[in-house]
């Protein structure tokens, strides 16, 4: 008998069981078996739990399992029938044949079909090749031993032969789905998604029923978008032809999760496919949408507002899917297509937060959904800040699933030149996600993709990626044309049958409908949309439709700027947190330079005398948190704060256990959380914008570590916190901290660019202020929930003033019947005012120089103005403060460059202020550094020669 007929021969029968009964041996003791099979076994790369619990035999069985004979067989010194030396010559085979199931697993993808075009053709890859490994054609027919690792790709096999293997493989990672999830380091979710992938046959997936499913899915996005472009010619949709198959896909991630318990989908998507998303997936009224094509307002008539194009628009609906209720939202998003990512899972974070959702367990009832493009996910760099972010404990959601709508075209970028990888997905191995590549075309194959998403999210609490891949069938926009830069691709789109088209004719084929049915369902979907269309022409927005996830109307209004609500708090309860701040737990070994710090914040709440800036704001997060809001801080260092001012959170320096003291003032309180975050600033802010959205009720802070660092989260600034109320009527209470102050620290370090935010503030959007007290900054933060509204508040936070003897409260200016300050007045004594030749309004840590230098002059003539509020800008408490003084000049004094800062901003105003009380000097005096180029210099001498020449100017 040749080779080949005796390894056959070695592979039949009891010989077969045998090399599992070894298996079942290595996988007890690897020294138990020979070598060679020991190599073998070891190269199957199987988890030993497995390989025992496959030999334990199913408990169903009759027969003992192989253990069992294995113990039987040692017992007798009984060794079966087979041929040793044969047995051993197979090794190699089954060796190189595990190596060609691992290539598949891993590289399969490179040869899958995902191109509906078919213009790019996998090119033969040699490690998919059985003649790489040595298999000729005469080697393909006999059956190679491989244990488990084939069973589910073959099920019930413990062998097979290379035909056998490569057709599996094939069907499996080279047809119209290719996956990588080979790069995860976790053991279990490769295996889970093997599992998956082999043993699903997602061909066979899909009853008839929910095939006609999908059809009918599939005929409202083409429908959609057949109709809005002969009714709306030349409009600009960005719409989806090419990529319907998202629609099918969005159902599938929806529904399948809805049946693992999720409540809330918040669903984030740029511009492409986004109005048919909005109507056939979150269910927009079609006459609501029509009316906006129509030119008509998205917005009630009686809420104010800009407003914005109909395609980055919001909604929100409660769908009933598998007979339960899920609230999905589409959050508004601008043109920065992936600014909204980290704003969506932000929004997460919170509704969970506010479910209770405490571990990771609890997560996946609140879902994050980002619809990507494949061109924006490759290019910007925000989508890796949100991923880079899933898994940290202060940002964690429970995974997102991404799902990227790929046109294989960015506007008009091809790929080679759109991203330097070999799929725009690349970057989602950064934290390990599995991607899922699919055949736009196949809508099967998508859904079937859609629901493994949602399984694995569920199953790992992980991020994953599904990438369809499609094309667009027309241009950027509707009026675009492509051919101009893609004539090849867009003769083969002109060729090509829609997705609704082939899949139709597929389900003819197999007899799930006819052609009546077919040609039924489109024309009732057009009708309708007939109808619709007409009804958009007596269209009326709805207040209730954008009002969106616990917003009351009355947070888009205001009071009257100058009404300061009452934000003080009881002497004995401020007693009562600085206790909890200042005391520590026995067994809790702190830091010894630390004791320090606590004692003298206890001995200021003591005494009442000489509260710092830490401590204000401690206070002012306790008796919130005793009010039941929550308080939330992130940004980089910010447990300790960069100037190891804060400390938050107490870490113990035997253990590294962390202790809150706010969060033990009192049982049933809300709690403080604290995060140091990534090395982020668009994406945390971003994140934190979000959180603010879906829980009005909670304190959310976001700190720079130098104010200017905020200059890295611009997108977010612009496009989000200050526009956001007026474009898409969401309204903000975050919080952002920047440090600022010159002191001599260089460019970067000294200016948060207070001059950028100013020139975003209009239509009272938000609260800009350079605070000088502790106890202002304490109002100023209990003023954000005090009040009805939410507003984004900016505070320009000092450096050097937090340990400033000077910059300090009284506990009394905390009590009962205070408030924030927009202006605080001269303090000191000084000449009557109608000798006061000067007034010197200033903003922020200069006032310190500048009372410091008045001092030191023995000046009685001076009068000093701090504008602690810039916008609102506090006119009428300025009026009244410039009528004290009628023969004073006044002076406008700042730190920054007479370009930077609020020289601009208040000059024009400040005049305006003085006319009103006919004031004889109206036209204020810039005093400053000079125009500059760099925010400051670099030089620590010419620093202080700056800021001794700006004061003494400044009084004369």
């Amino acid at each position: 008998m040749g080779e080949i007929g005796v390894i056959s021969t070695a592979l039949n029968g009891a010989n077969t069981v045998y090399l599992a009964d070894l298996h079942a041996k290595w996988a007890k003791d690897p020294q138990s078996v020979d070598p060679s099979f020991a190599a073998l076994f070891g190269a199957l790369g199987e988890e030993e739990s497995n390989i025992l619990a496959d030999a334990g035999g199913a408990n169903w069985a009759s027969h003992p399992s192989l253990l069992e004979i294995a113990s039987i067989s040692d017992k007798k010194h009984v060794t079966p029938d087979i041929d040793t030396a044969a047995l051993l010559s197979s090794v190699d085979d089954s060796v190189r044949a595990i190596q060609l199931v691992r290539a598949y697993r891993v590289r399969g993808h490179l040869e899958a079909r995902l191109d509906p075009l078919g213009l790019h053709i996998p090119p033969a890859h040699a490690d998919l090749d059985p003649a790489t490994y040595g298999f000729g054609l005469q080697d393909r027919t006999r059956p190679i031993y491989l244990g488990a690792m084939v069973r589910s790709l073959l099920p019930g096999r413990d062998s097979a032969t290379i035909e056998e293997l490569l057709s599996a493989l094939r069907e499996t990672y080279c047809g119209p789905i290719g996956t990588e999830y080979m790069h995860i380091q976790d053991p279990e979710r490769r295996h889970w998604l093997q599992a998956r992938l082999e043993g699903d046959n997602w061909r066979r997936f899909f009853s008839p029923e929910q095939k006609r499913q999908i059809l009918s899915q599939l005929t409202e996005a083409e429908g959609f978008e057949s109709f809005s472009h002969k009714r709306f010619t030349g409009t600009k949709r960005f719409g989806l032809e090419g990529s319907e198959v998202t629609i099918p896909a969005l159902h599938a991630i929806i529904e399948q999760s809805v049946s693992h318990g999720t409540r809330s989908v918040s669903l984030g998507m740029a511009h492409r496919g986004r109005l048919n998303t909005m109507a056939n997936v979150v269910q927009k009224p079609f006459a609501a949408i029509f009316s906006e094509f129509a030119g008509a307002s998205f917005k009630p008539n009686d809420v104010q507002g800009s407003g914005d194009v109909k395609y980055h628009l919001g909604t929100a609906a409660t769908l009933r899917v598998a007979e339960q209720d899920v609230r999905v939202t589409l959050l508004p998003n601008p043109s920065h297509l992936e600014a909204v990512d980290p704003v969506v899972v932000g929004r997460v974070r919170a509704m969970q937060d506010l479910d209770g959702c405490i571990s990771m367990e609890g997560r996946y009832r609140h879902l994050g959904l980002l619809v990507h493009g494949d061109a924006a996910f490759a290019g910007q760099g925000i989508v890796y800040e949100t991923m880079a972010m899933s898994q940290l404990i202060g940002y964690r959601t429970g995974g997102t699933i991404h799902v990227v709508i790929n046109n294989q075209i960015g506007f008009t970028t091809i790929s080679a030149h759109a991203y330097s990888g070999l799929y725009c997905t690349d970057i989602a191995k950064a934290v390990q996600a599995p991607i899922l590549h699919v055949n736009g075309d196949e809508p099967e194959a998508a859904a079937y993709c859609a629901r493994l998403a949602a399984d694995y999210r569920r199953e790992f609490n992980d991020d994953i990626v599904l990438d369809l891949v499609c094309y667009r069938r027309h241009g950027h926009n509707e009026a675009d044309e492509p051919a101009f830069t893609q004539p090849t691709m867009y003769k083969a789109i002109a060729a090509r049958p829609t997705a609704r088209t082939l899949y139709a004719k597929r389900l003819l084929r197999e007899q799930v409908v006819d052609q009546e049915e077919i040609d039924g369902q489109w024309q009732r979907f057009q009708d309708h949309l007939q109808a619709q269309f007409e009804a958009a022409r007596h269209y009326q927005p709805n207040r209730e439709d954008w009002l969106e996830c616990n917003q009351d109307p009355t947070r888009l209004s205001d009071i009257s700027p100058r009404e300061q609500p009452d934000t003080g708090v009881a002497i004995d309860e401020l007693k009562r947190i600085g206790q909890a701040l200042t005391h520590i737990p026995s067994d809790f070994s702190l830091h010894p330079r630390l004791n320090r710090l606590l004692q003298n914040r206890d001995q200021a709440l003591e005494t009442g005398q000489g509260l710092d800036w830490a401590t204000g704001e401690a206070l002012a997060f306790g008796s919130l948190l005793l009010q039941g809001h929550r308080v939330r801080l992130s940004g980089e260092d910010c447990q300790r704060g960069t100037f190891s001012h804060r400390h938050a959170v107490l870490i113990d320096q035997l253990n590294q256990n962390e202790y809150v003291p706010l969060n033990n003032i009192e049982n049933g309180q809300a709690r403080l959380e604290v995060y140091n975050s990534l090395l982020s600033e668009f994406g945390v802010l971003g994140f934190e914008y979000g959180y603010t959205l879906a829980d009005p009720e909670a304190l959310v802070l976001w700190e720079a570590q130098f104010g200017d660092f905020a200059n890295g989260a611009q997108v977010i600034i612009d496009q989000f916190i200050a526009s956001g109320e007026t474009k898409w009527l969401r309204t903000s209470g975050l919080v952002m901290l920047l440090p600022h102050g010159y002191e001599g620290q260089g460019p970067e370090h000294s200016s948060a660019r207070l001059e950028r935010y100013l020139q975003l503030c209009a239509e009272n959007n938000l609260r800009v202020c350079n605070i000088t007290t502790p106890a202002n900054y304490f109002h100023a933060l209990r003023r954000q929930i005090a009040r009805l509204c939410r507003k984004p508040l900016i505070v320009m936070t000092p450096k050097s003033l937090l340990r400033h003897k000077d910059a300090v409260s009284p506990l009394e200016d905390f009590g009962p019947d205070t408030a924030f300050l927009p202006v605080i007045p001269e303090t000191d004594a000084l000449l009557p005012d109608e000798k006061i030749t000067r007034v010197v309004l200033c903003s922020g840590k200069v006032y310190y120089d500048l009372h410091a230098a008045r001092t030191a002059a023995g000046r009685q003539d001076v009068a000093i103005l701090r504008l602690e509020q810039i916008y609102p800008f506090p006119q009428e408490e300025l009026e009244e403060q410039f009528a004290r003084y009628p023969n004073a000049k006044i002076i406008w004094c700042q730190e920054e460059p007479q370009n930077a800062g609020a020289w601009n901003f208040v000059d024009r105003r400040i005049e305006q202020t003085a006319e009103q009380v006919s004031h004889a000097s109206p036209r204020p005096i810039y005093v400053g550094r000079a125009a500059s180029a760099s925010p400051a210099t670099g030089l620590a001498s010419e620093h202080a020669e700056q800021q001794t020449a700006l004061a003494v100017k400044a009084l004369g």
